[in-house]
């Protein structure tokens, strides 16, 4: 990716080059119909297009008036090397810029995980365009959302996990079954945590004979990697008294469930003023409880 770089342009002065890298992916590739690779919004559309170091375009991607992000398309040549990423995030900027509550986009469905790990939460139910299969999803731009569904916690805790930098907090009684292992989830737990050296993971527990009786994901991922995944059980009667649950990164995101054992709650991306109040409250409740070393240790 250090190679590659990735700027808004105009569709007047790049269209050559949008153009060609959309029909190599659209139209060679995916065998979607050549009418359907342009059509009239192009014009009003900001653009973003990502080249190498030779200056040859390897990714575009367009955002619309209405805060429609779509056209993504990155050559297989340069995949799995960040340059998605780096278009997603160019085109949400660009989304800011423009004063927009939200972006939304229609994910086809291969890469509903990959738009979940940048905060874009999936609505309402599958369906096809262009004969491929297509998940609506949206990110709101500078207000939390509400989370209401499974499949909205799945995508958030995602892309908290993903987000994060080099500290993740999370506060759960019994590590949430159902959300914390779902393979989205443990995906991007397993790259943080192995991802660098510096990275670290606090857990905050209520339960933690039940969790090793249970033997959750994260439990033994910690077994592995015990210096990364730090695990404490709450000792004060205040802090055992906490019904709710939250998942704080330190890229300004989080997830807040006000009764823990519900997945329905308050999530943010990019929101450090409201992301930093959970963070130094994890920080407190952290203090007060005891090490739980025996969820680390081998053989439980």
């Amino acid at each position: 990716m250090a190679t590659i770089r990735v700027q808004q342009v105009s569709h007047a002065d790049a269209h050559v080059a949008i153009h060609d890298v959309r029909q190599r992916v659209f139209v060679q590739e995916q065998g979607i119909a050549a009418e359907l690779e342009r059509d009239a919004l192009d014009p009003v559309c900001a653009h973003v297009l990502a080249v190498d170091a030779d200056g040859q375009p390897v990714g575009t991607g367009r955002l619309a008036p209405d805060g429609r992000i779509g056209r993504m398309a990155v050559l297989a040549s340069v995949r799995n090397q960040g340059v998605g990423e780096a278009l997603l995030e160019a085109l949400v900027q660009a989304g800011r810029q423009l004063g927009l509550a939200e972006v939304h986009l229609h994910a086809q469905l291969p890469a509903r995980d990959f738009y979940a790990r940048q905060g874009f939460l999936p609505e309402g139910e599958v369906f096809e365009e262009a004969g491929i299969g297509h998940q609506q999803m949206r990110r709101r731009l500078g207000v939390a959302s509400a989370i209401d569904s499974r499949a909205e916690a799945v995508a958030i805790t995602t892309a908290i996990v993903h987000r994060a930098r080099r500290q993740l907090w999370l506060h759960s009684r019994q590590l949430d079954p159902g959300l914390l292992d779902a393979p989205p989830v443990q995906a991007a737990l397993r790259r943080f945590v192995t991802a660098r050296h510096d990275k670290q993971l606090r857990v905050i527990v209520h339960d933690a004979a039940a969790i090793a009786a249970a033997g959750a994901p994260l439990q033994a991922l910690a077994q592995r990697l015990p210096s990364v995944i730090q695990f404490r059980e709450v000792s004060d009667p205040i802090d055992r008294a906490l019904a709710s649950a939250c998942l704080v990164n330190d890229a300004g995101d989080f997830y807040f469930r006000l009764i823990g054992h519900r997945l329905d709650g308050e999530a943010g991306i990019a929101l450090p003023a409201r992301s930093q109040p959970f963070e130094q409250q994890l920080q407190r409740v952290w203090d007060r409880s005891r090490d739980c070393s025996e969820l680390r240790a081998l053989g439980i």
